[in-house]
């Protein structure tokens, strides 16, 4: 039964505490085994006047943006098509890989590719998952698709999950698997 005790300078709102809280039952839990029930986290504060690091005293910083608030943003910015507020979520090694692995280096070239395959379309998430490795992320989404063919007709129910993967908060890598072609072609 691990107990973690956790101090942080006093600043962080309840949410941030809350996350810290459930990603240091997360780690217990996947590095020994424990079950999430008997994982017991403290958050003790200290006043920033009480606090000092290298001669100078300090005062808590922001916390970032998590990674699966980004991917839902950028995610959001591409289906308004809106490519300019999507680009501000990437990274400048930012690479996307469709299937068939066709792979863009640009949102243009991707929008552009995607552009004869539907008229729109819109994300349903079912699930979003987050791993970490030091500051670098993976968040992996699915859920179905729905949105309209160039002929007019709807589709919807088709199936898709995206892999992301966050350096310092940016996006490097989108990875993209779904059921369009099959559903394309008919049944």
């Amino acid at each position: 039964m691990p107990l973690i005790d956790c101090t942080l300078i006093k600043g962080y709102n309840a949410a941030t505490r809350r996350l810290l809280s459930e990603r240091l039952t997360d780690a217990a839990c996947s590095a020994i085994g424990a079950d999430p029930n008997l994982v017991t986290i403290t958050i003790k504060e200290v006043a920033p006047d009480n606090y000092m690091r290298g001669r100078q005293q300090r005062t808590p910083a922001s916390a970032p943006e998590q990674p699966e608030q980004i991917v839902h943003r950028y995610l959001k910015a591409m289906e308004a098509r809106d490519l300019e507020a999507a680009a501000i979520f990437l990274s400048d090694m930012f690479e996307v890989i469709c299937p068939g692995n066709k792979r863009f280096k640009t949102l243009a070239e991707f929008t552009k590719w995607a552009q004869p395959r539907y008229r729109s379309i819109s994300k349903t998430f079912l699930a979003t998952d987050v791993s970490f490795e030091g500051l670098d992320a993976t968040v992996f989404c699915h859920g179905t698709l729905s949105g309209v063919w160039h002929d007019g007709t709807d589709f919807a129910n088709i199936r898709f999950m995206d892999r992301f993967s966050l350096t310092a908060g940016l996006i490097t890598s989108q990875q993209i698997w779904n059921d369009m072609p099959m559903a394309a072609s008919g049944p």
